[in-house]
């Protein structure tokens, strides 16, 4: 069987010689109606009046070619004529051996030796000299080098929007040992009872702002997420129906456990911390409910301890919830782990200690802090008896020693402030959000009566505000769900080596100042006690005046004007 060829495609293009090279000529084409789709009216209602607006657009691409012309540089080429001089007529200085001859007879007669002798110590400085300057020396090495003038600055470096919802943030939580994650909590209290509301919450990659690394899944909304200082995987969180559970990123969103509703607390959970334990699982929880609890990870279904925040002394009954003050911070520290603080809703810090034995022990300090709730309550990270509390207008800086009054704060702010940390590694510096989107940086070593810097973050309240371990981050959470990621300058975010010297030297100044206060009034009620009980005025008062000496002072006062007045020549 023979095979077919197949037929070859052959397409002639046929063109007039005459046509070959004729000139372009390009003009303006009207419009061309390729499709026309007629209005519905019923979708009129649908749509909204707006001015007419004329765009121009450009249907191709633009494409443009530019040269530029470098500067040139031009090389020319020379030699050098190089001619020894000092050698006699005779001598023909193109023969080598001549020259070597007549150097002898030079370097053997005695007035040789005279001469090199005497031209010796002339040339000796001149060599002196010329090694004497270092044409390399890099002059005023040994001075100090001069700081550079610090420039402080507080900048957006990325924003993270929660998904599908514009619930406010209720916590930030970074990455134990300087993860490059960190966890936020959102909830809108108000949409409580709405079952649409959205109930989860976020892992966050620093490096990606466009989708969660993972949506954490709780039962209820999320009000506090934190991550395990010891374990980068685990959190735990504090919901909004009281109850608190534990989660593993390794398994998933779903949480791992979660306390029994029975055991869990009347209220709302606003703060959860692990506190410092061998196992690392251990941590406790706080509630407006006025009840702080003590949880294991590894049994969820009853707390370990809990103990009831009540100042009324009541010797029939020593813990009743009744009493108790409900609680809006927390704080513990590592290195005293048998105490902790509280911050409660009627602006009052108390610190408890979990191991006394009795009433007195347990909730042995108070603190009149605010005249409202306690937004924001941290020890300093590196002097741990001084602590920073946020309330009402102002913030304020507290000394264990010092019970009556603050000895550091900030001015009224015009609007509130609603959270304050420290800087973990500047530990002289405050941040602070405020209610109208500002991020507000104090350093106390360099300016007490207003913030070094102030960053207009956003224009929604910010509410929440966590910095990063290394110290120039910063996460700041709006009341509309958004997390902004903040850098601060490398002065705001390094501590220089005199810092401590001069924080301690002024936080003991300031101390003390307070302490000579503190006993200067404590003497002053102690006297008015006392003259109080004797029906006599307390000695060394102030004296009481009278309405007839002050008529006395006014008489003389309007006498001497008159008598001046008269005095004076008539004009």
């Amino acid at each position: 069987m023979e095979k077919q060829e197949k037929p070859e495609l052959v397409y002639e293009y046929k063109k007039r010689r005459k046509e070959f090279g004729k000139q372009l000529l390009l003009e303006d084409h009207g419009p061309e109606i390729l499709a026309t789709i007629p209005c519905n009216p019923a979708l009129y209602k649908d749509y909204i009046l707006r001015n007419p607006v004329h765009v121009g657009i450009q249907n191709t691409g633009t494409m443009s070619e530019h040269w530029v012309n470098s500067e040139r540089a031009e090389y020319t080429c020379s030699g050098i004529n190089h001619v020894e001089g000092g050698w006699p007529k005779d001598i023909n200085m193109s023969d080598p051996e001549a020259m070597q001859r007549y150097r002898r007879k030079i370097e053997k007669d005695d007035a040789y030796i005279h001469a090199i002798m005497h031209l010796g110590h002339s040339m000796e400085h001149n060599i002196l000299q010329n090694n004497a300057v270092d044409m390399y020396q890099i002059y005023y090495s040994e001075l100090p080098t001069i700081p550079p003038v610090e420039r402080s600055s507080c900048h957006t470096v990325n924003v993270y929007r929660e998904p599908n919802a514009r619930r406010p943030v209720r916590s930030i939580s970074w990455q134990a040992d300087g993860g490059a994650r960190f966890a936020s909590a959102h909830a809108d209290v108000e949409l409580l009872k709405n079952n649409r509301a959205s109930q989860f919450s976020y892992i966050w990659d620093i490096e990606n702002a466009n989708a969660p690394e993972l949506a954490i899944k709780p039962p209820q909304p999320l009000l506090d997420l934190i991550y395990n200082p010891r374990d980068q995987h685990t959190l735990i969180g504090g919901m909004m129906n009281g109850q608190v559970g534990w989660w593993d990123m390794r398994k998933g969103g779903d949480p791992v456990a979660v306390c029994p509703p029975h055991v869990a607390h009347r209220d709302l959970v606003r703060n959860v911390l692990f506190i410092n334990s061998k196992t690392g699982a251990e941590f406790f929880s706080a509630s407006p409910d006025g009840v702080v609890k003590w949880w294991d990870t590894r049994n969820m279904d009853t707390p370990t301890d809990s103990m009831i925040i009540d100042l009324v002394k009541n010797p029939t009954d020593t813990h009743n919830i009744e009493h108790a003050i409900g609680i809006s911070a927390l704080e513990y520290e590592p290195t005293i782990p048998t105490r902790f603080m509280v911050g409660t809703e009627t602006g009052l810090v108390i610190g408890g200690n979990r191991k006394g034995k009795n009433d007195m022990e347990k909730l042995p300090t108070k603190y009149e802090a605010h005249l409202g709730p306690v937004y924001a309550l941290q020890r300093n990270p590196t002097f741990v008896k001084n602590f920073l509390t946020v309330g009402d207008w102002t913030a304020r800086v507290w000394s264990e020693d010092c019970r009556e009054s603050a000895i550091l704060w900030t001015c009224s702010h015009r609007t509130k402030l609603t959270d304050g940390v420290w800087n973990p590694i500047r530990f002289s510096v405050m941040l602070v959000t405020q209610w109208d989107g500002c991020l507000s940086c104090w350093d106390l070593l360099r300016r007490r009566n207003a913030p070094i810097v102030t960053a207009q973050i956003c224009d929604e309240p910010l509410v929440r505000l966590r910095p990063h371990e290394g110290g120039q981050l910063v996460a700041c959470g709006s009341s509309k769900g958004t997390i902004y990621l903040a850098e601060l300058s490398q002065n705001l975010g390094t501590a220089d080596k005199n810092d401590k010297a001069l924080l301690t030297n002024m936080l003991e100044r300031e101390n003390k100042r307070e302490r000579i206060l503190e006993a200067r009034m404590r003497e002053l009620r102690l006297k008015m006690r006392q003259g109080g009980d004797t029906g006599q005025p307390a000695p060394d008062s102030d004296h009481i005046v009278s309405d007839r000496d002050l008529e006395e002072a006014t008489a003389e006062y309007m006498q001497a004007v008159n008598e001046f007045q008269a005095q004076q020549p008539a004009t």
